[in-house]
């Protein structure tokens, strides 16, 4: 039985939600339960350069709707990204319809799946064509037509080595585990009956991962947990973010928020983009 087996939804076409965020972004929200008991959903990203080529981040099930889609939007997929060590479970899958595409990760990625080749069915041993790594931060490239409309910074500082994008054309902040939106309502809108309701722990999780109100309870993970290991090297992170001009966040775990997404982002990371004297 492969290890990635009982984090896939057994149907997936049947409870995935596929929705044009913009003309050029549509997103691909499925219901996923961390530790098999947390509901904090699941999204993959697909966006169309103004080149015309297409990029996945965080690739789910290809099921035929998402062919159907992606073929739709000119089925040219260019670029898979893996925007942290935990979002690659279905990299092989959609590399394996779209050989041409350029796989994308952070530092630690390619090894990790290379251990798991053999135990794992859904992980094959693809080679990254771009590897961020705390060496090449702030130099790397990956091509001109992806420059042209995404800036990105590598979270290095995050225990899941986070890559955040930002789409120039549409005002687009996409990123994975570096802020959760919680709770899932979008992810788990087509699951019927209790299965996204949260038990305790679940409802404690919540309440740590959302945006609402304060957002206190995230603040706090992120500065006594997430950035932890090297705060300075995170809140410096946060800030090159927090520079760019977005509207809208795409975060892999739940809704995504639309036309006041820079403002809940400087909420939820106050703290960081505080200077030291100011904390």
């Amino acid at each position: 039985m492969p290890n990635s087996s009982r984090l896939i939804p057994q149907s997936p076409a049947s409870v995935m939600v596929m929705r044009d965020v913009t003309p050029s972004i549509t997103t691909l929200s499925l219901p996923f339960k961390r530790f098999g008991i947390i509901p904090i959903g699941g999204r993959a990203t697909l966006v169309k350069l103004t080149s015309g080529g297409l990029v996945v981040f965080s690739p789910v099930a290809l099921t035929e709707e998402v062919r159907a889609k992606v073929l739709a939007m000119g089925n040219d997929v260019r670029y898979i990204i893996a925007p942290d060590i935990e979002h690659h479970i279905f990299i092989s899958e959609w590399k394996s319809a779209y050989p041409a595409a350029q796989l994308i990760g952070p530092a630690g990625l390619p090894e990790k799946r290379a251990k798991l080749v053999g135990e794992d069915l859904k992980i094959s041993n693809d080679r990254f064509d771009h590897v961020f790594t705390s060496q090449n931060k702030g130099t790397f490239a990956i091509t001109p037509e992806f420059d042209a409309d995404f800036a990105y910074e590598f979270v290095d500082a995050h225990p899941n080595k986070e890559l955040v994008f930002f789409f120039r054309p549409d005002r687009v902040l996409i990123e994975a585990d570096l802020m959760f939106n919680l709770p899932a309502t979008e992810q788990y809108s087509r699951v019927p009956g209790e299965d996204g309701k949260p038990g305790w722990m679940g409802w404690i999780f919540t309440k740590l991962q959302s945006t609402a109100g304060d957002a206190k309870g995230q603040k706090q993970f992120l500065w006594h947990l997430a950035s932890r290991g090297d705060r300075p090297a995170f809140n410096e992170s946060v800030r090159r973010i927090a520079e760019w001009d977005f509207e809208t966040v795409i975060p892999c775990h739940g809704d995504v928020i639309q036309r006041n997404g820079k403002q809940v982002f400087e909420k939820v990371f106050e703290w960081h983009l505080k200077k030291e004297g100011d904390l």
